[in-house]
């Protein structure tokens, strides 16, 4: 028997609060009535999250999952848990080890030790433990350790996540605007079920407020798959732009990787973890499909496509600005 349902002005820990999904995920938690503690590494930046609800109601902490002692004290009084952090490449002391495993184990644990009844653990499609991609590895050791110390939490692996602030359309719309052509790595053939951030708040939201199997995996897509070619595709209509494609194997993609490592993540183009990553569909599996473990048990029954979402921000890749349609 899962605990009992929260009411309004239950106490919400969101670990990553500040980030691009923990931001969408504050909001939704804020319009439902919980208050949020945002545990943050620097509470200073998170300033952008108060106005997403009343006075008092959202919080900001400090805490860094690398920090036990830190987790410990954001979970303290806590009736949920969301752990929402996560790093796309290592940097410094944010390993994928240091972050994804034994940070996500810190977060697991503190919660049991404090006695809060629910806690919601956001991982990625593709996490296993034998992944050749350290990324998808750690994700899969950080499940099992997370499951270890807290056998009811609720574990999200969501597909590419979109929205205003993303990383993925804005960081291809960037490069439709200022170059000539768009890469196609491995021939443009992976597939992807991109899913929109609102609805993986919402689903956190509702993995909260009782919904989903305690102990349960649930994979998060949208209402369609992709393969790389096409969201290129649907880029360059987006933005107005007539980029060629650049056929890039796999094998060129990595070459590329290893020459441009000394550069900061912020300006590399790709990493050689992230190659191996284009190796695998990052779409939902049949098991999930076949079992129900979708975004629809969470709650969300209607998730939005990236045709209804995507082009309004990608608008100001346009060749004559955002606002060009309006001046004829």
């Amino acid at each position: 028997m899962g605990p009992s349902k929260l009411g309004r002005g239950a106490l919400i820990t969101v670990f990553g609060g500040s980030g691009f999904v923990g931001r969408h995920t504050v909001r939704a938690l804020a319009r439902q009535g919980y208050r949020v503690r945002a545990a943050v590494r620097r509470p200073d930046l998170a300033g952008h999250l108060q106005p997403m609800g009343n006075v008092g109601q959202i919080h900001a902490v400090q805490a860094n999952v690398r920090y036990p002692v830190s987790v410990r004290a954001a979970v303290e009084g806590a009736d949920a848990v969301v752990n929402l952090v996560a790093v796309a490449s290592p940097s410094g002391r944010q390993t994928f080890d240091a972050v994804h495993i034994k940070g996500a184990a810190a977060v697991a644990r503190a919660t049991a030790d404090a006695g809060v009844p629910r806690l919601i653990h956001m991982s990625a499609l593709g996490a296993d433990p034998k992944a050749t991609a350290d990324f998808a590895r750690s994700r899969g050791l950080g499940e099992k350790a997370v499951r270890d110390a807290f056998e009811d939490a609720i574990i999200l692996r969501p597909s590419v996540v979109f929205g205003p602030e993303d990383d993925f359309f804005n960081r291809f719309g960037g490069m439709a605007a200022a170059f000539s052509f768009l890469p196609l790595i491995g021939g443009g053939k992976t597939r992807f079920q991109p899913v929109f951030v609102g609805d993986v708040a919402e689903s956190i939201r509702n993995a909260c407020a009782g919904a989903g199997a305690p102990g349960t995996v649930y994979e998060i897509g949208g209402p369609e798959a992709f393969t790389f070619r096409q969201l290129m595709e649907r880029t360059r209509e987006w933005t107005g732009r007539e980029s060629s494609y650049l056929h890039m194997p796999f094998a060129l993609a990595k070459l590329l990787a290893v020459m441009t490592w000394p550069l900061p993540n912020a300006v590399r183009p790709i990493t050689v973890d992230q190659v191996r990553m284009l190796q695998r569909d990052c779409v939902l599996s049949q098991e999930a499909i076949e079992e129900g473990r979708l975004i629809e048990a969470l709650g969300v029954t209607n998730p939005q496509s990236i045709s209804a979402v995507v082009p309004a921000y990608l608008e100001r890749f346009r060749p004559r600005g955002q606002f060009s349609h309006y001046r004829g």
